[in-house]
């Protein structure tokens, strides 16, 4: 008996109407963005409406203007409006300072333009060397009246800036808990300018934000070639630029680098710039600013002490001692020193600012020993 059960024909047409609707509602969602898009960058959003101020911080990113401007609701996507700036190019003609601006008056074009008129506004100018440290940073701001030193520091130290790269890459107290200060290290030295009736968050800013743009992608590719961290590269910089600061970053930052190298003979860096030494005369981070931070040498806890004792500890102290600046930072990530220092431990410096280097430790005795005599000629002399 034959199956009388034939299968049935699907129907085609429901599915394709189907694709239909989905292409043409695609369509239109994308003729949509695209109007929506049109209008806001050509400032076809509707009428002008309320008068509003936007203050920009000194250092802020497009990314941080746009969100500002998106919040005063002079523009309505704060995404586009980093697109087009990018795409135009006008990053760097965007000014800081107190803007006084419209809703829906601008054309994307028509605002860019008006960010980029430096906007008047009360400020104080200051001046901060490579080397200063967070204190000495925090304490200026204190005395030019933009915020106590102690306001700068513990938002310095518990702010969010994840905002910025480098942030990532910084450790939080509960996996450094023998590090000093947070900030120290990153708090880029440099003159800014800064409004005086800002935030203590945007003062901050301004030195991480600046920081965020020294340290490239291409820096970021070497400590993940090398196997370092950023903290391990800023602390052995902070040292450069304790120890050199000037032509010798090199060559200086290469003697550390072999006594941190594996199997090296003289794994601690033996730098008095931070250990035991307790005088006013030395240029010592414990002695100088961490023992007061604490109320004295005796009052500094014991594992911050010893973490950052660079004849107690081997290797890195826990953190920087400094802010350093851009060379020390370079030589110590890679330095390129001169071939008759590649191989050196060991260095000391006369008051003339001569440097001598030696691969052993009696070289460097006899080092020590020329120095003292240079010494005692400039001392004679005065």
């Amino acid at each position: 008996m034959a199956n009388s059960n034939h299968a049935k024909p699907r129907k085609k047409g429901g599915a394709l109407k189907i694709v239909l609707v989905i292409f043409v509602l695609l369509i239109l969602a994308i003729g949509a963005a695209a109007l929506f898009a049109y209008n806001e960058i050509n400032g076809n959003g509707g009428k002008p409406g309320v008068e509003v101020t936007v203050s920009i911080p000194q250092g802020s990113s497009v990314a941080s203007i746009a969100n500002q401007l998106k919040e005063a609701r002079v523009i309505r996507s704060s995404y586009l409006f980093r697109w087009y700036v990018g795409y135009k190019g006008a990053a760097g003609k965007l000014q800081y300072g107190d803007f006084t601006l419209q809703t829906g008056a601008y054309s994307y074009d028509g605002l860019i333009e008006a960010l980029s008129e430096y906007a008047k506004a009360e400020s104080v100018r200051l001046t901060f060397p490579e080397g200063t440290t967070a204190i000495a940073i925090a304490q200026k701001m204190e005395q030019a009246g933009l915020c106590t030193a102690k306001e700068f520091l513990e938002e310095a130290n518990t702010g969010d800036f994840g905002e910025y790269t480098f942030w990532q890459y910084v450790p939080d107290d509960t996996d450094a808990p023998d590090r000093f200060l947070k900030c120290e290290g990153y708090l880029f030295p440099d003159t800014y300018e800064f409004l005086a009736d800002d935030t203590v968050h945007n003062y901050v800013a301004t030195f991480y934000s600046h920081f965020d743009q020294q340290f490239t992608d291409a820096m970021y590719k070497e400590l993940d070639q090398q196997g370092l961290s950023l903290s391990e590269v800023i602390t052995l910089a902070s040292f450069v630029q304790e120890e050199a600061g000037n032509d010798q970053d090199n060559n200086v930052a290469q003697v550390f680098r072999n006594r941190l190298a594996e199997g090296s003979p003289y794994p601690k860096l033996q730098s008095n710039t931070s250990s035991y030494v307790q005088s006013d005369a030395d240029n010592n981070y414990l002695w100088n600013w961490v023992a007061p931070w604490y109320g004295g040498w005796e009052k500094i806890p014991e594992n911050i002490r010893n973490a950052y004792d660079t004849y107690t500890c081997t290797g890195l102290p826990a953190g920087p001692i400094s802010n350093p600046g851009l060379a020390a930072i370079r030589a110590a990530l890679a330095p390129q020193p001169d071939a008759e220092v590649q191989d050196c431990y060991f260095f000391v410096t006369d008051l003339s600012g001569q440097y001598y280097y030696a691969r052993t430790y009696a070289e460097h005795q006899t080092n020590c020993q020329k120095a003292a005599d240079v010494n005692r000629s400039i001392a004679t002399k005065k």
